[in-house]
């Protein structure tokens, strides 16, 4: 009788707990989802420079893992499962993304030489900042630098219409860090992004 008592108890706790995640999973921000929206961007905007060999971010591999119950393991896994099957993709095609977009893409490839040069790099917010002025003749620092301002100015405004798009403004936020952490993890060997307060190149 205990056995089955007990047994009974924790059908109802992993009832509880698994109801409990699809409660949360409707208020809380569609981080996979979110990646996915960054990664289809950023390939419209970089084209073939984007990075398609790029390891996908797996946050949930490592702490599973570390599991030692078989058993709990396949109920974490249905867990994930279900939430990533509840997670509804993010609306990236509103017409002020879209228009973003097509500015972002024109735009690229004058910045390109100088993610090659590693005059412009990748910053850890999600912009682009000049890393090295001394890389770019002195009769272009002007341009270089209005085209640093510009592109900061529609990624801002990517990430806001992105959260506004799909009814979250105050998603703004973690769109802007999911982007950030995708443009670095896309970008080409050799160019330059912000990792622990200095320049790295990747």
């Amino acid at each position: 009788m205990s056995y089955l008592r007990n047994l009974a108890a924790a059908l109802a706790t992993a009832a509880f707990l698994s109801s409990g995640a699809c409660v949360t999973i409707n208020v809380y921000f569609p981080a996979a989802a979110a990646e996915q929206a960054a990664d289809k961007i950023i390939e419209e905007v970089w084209g073939d420079d984007a990075d398609k060999t790029a390891n996908e971010q797996s946050s949930d591999a490592g702490s599973l893992g570390a599991i030692p119950s078989r058993v709990a393991y396949a109920i974490l896994e249905w867990l994930v499962s279900a939430a990533r099957a509840q997670e509804a993709n993010l609306d990236i095609s509103s017409p002020a993304i879209g228009k973003l977009q097509a500015s972002m893409r024109a735009r690229h490839g004058q910045l390109l030489p100088h993610y090659n040069s590693g005059a412009v790099g990748l910053t850890g917010n999600g912009l682009v900042a000049v890393r090295d002025a001394k890389a770019i003749p002195l009769a272009a620092r002007k341009t270089v630098n209005q085209l640093v301002a510009d592109e900061n100015r529609d990624r801002m405004a990517l990430y806001r219409e992105i959260a506004a798009a799909n009814g979250h403004p105050e998603w703004e936020r973690q769109i802007q860090e999911t982007f950030a952490r995708r443009w670095i993890d896309r970008a080409q060997r050799g160019w330059y992004y912000q990792s622990g307060g200095g320049w790295r190149a990747k």
